[in-house]
């Protein structure tokens, strides 16, 4: 069996560069295109562990301890463990992706058994498909963080009774008591509220003028963080949105 050793090394620096340059992105990381390279220099070299005769365990050891070198050369050695486990979460997407590639592409079934077909996926659709895998991921990646990364749990206290519902923070709603200065958090007009002295806000809102009736919480806890300079607004209609039951204000981003 021929091994080509170049090959072997520039297959290595193709897949740890673009798993370098997805951990980038994914996680924001302001780092030099030249650092990449090294990094991924480094990791393709680290490849002829395989031509060495280690037992299992410390070549585990040696490839984590490598991997972490690779990190920090390419990202510094600020948040080396952040970046070091989704090196290697974007590492397994990427082989779990090629490995289901190749069993779909090199295996056909007869029933319930499958047969080797004999075929294997040429290197360059690899080096063709794997950025995309990569993209597509960090797509991903991108839409959940933008989908979920304004949802929180809040609980409500109100005559010692706490109401926990799911919110989500809308950049739009700058809804404030003109009097008191306070911000106004909106609810579900379904949500049961302990009864308490009502206070009426006015707002504007595309040509839209009306009041909405408010109430004011003992206070309100969202990650930890307690806020007492604010109103429950009770919403005319139930929102729209997939179990969401209270918009928090875009004040609030600051603080979370």
């Amino acid at each position: 069996m021929k091994i080509y050793l170049d090959l072997i090394l520039l297959l290595n620096f193709f897949f740890d560069f673009i798993i370098l340059y997805g951990t980038k992105i994914v996680l924001k990381e302001k780092t030099k295109l030249h650092r990449l390279v090294l990094g991924s220099i480094v990791g393709s070299i680290s490849t002829m562990l395989l031509f060495i005769k280690l037992n299992n365990y410390t070549l585990l050891i040696i490839k984590l301890l490598i991997s972490i070198l690779i990190n920090t050369i390419s990202f510094g050695n600020k948040n080396i463990f952040k970046n070091t486990v989704y090196f290697y979460l974007i590492s397994i997407i990427l082989g779990g992706s090629l490995y289901l590639l190749d069993i779909s592409y090199a295996y056909k079934n007869k029933g319930i058994i499958f047969l080797n077909s004999n075929l294997e996926i040429n290197i360059i659709v690899i080096m063709i498909i794997s950025p995309i895998i990569i993209y597509l991921y960090i797509k991903e990646n991108k839409a959940y963080k933008t989908k979920y990364s304004n949802i929180y749990i809040i609980e409500i206290e109100i005559n010692n009774k706490i109401i926990k519902l799911k919110s989500m923070i809308d950049t739009g709603n700058n809804l404030k008591d003109p009097i008191s200065k306070k911000d106004v958090l909106l609810i579900n007009n379904n949500i049961k509220l302990p009864k308490k002295r009502f206070i009426y806000v006015p707002y504007k809102a595309l040509n839209t003028e009306g009041i909405v009736k408010c109430i004011k919480p003992d206070r309100i806890i969202i990650e930890n963080k307690v806020f007492k300079n604010c109103l429950i607004g009770l919403s005319e209609t139930n929102f729209s949105l997939n179990d969401i039951d209270c918009i928090l204000p875009n004040n609030f981003k600051e603080e979370l």
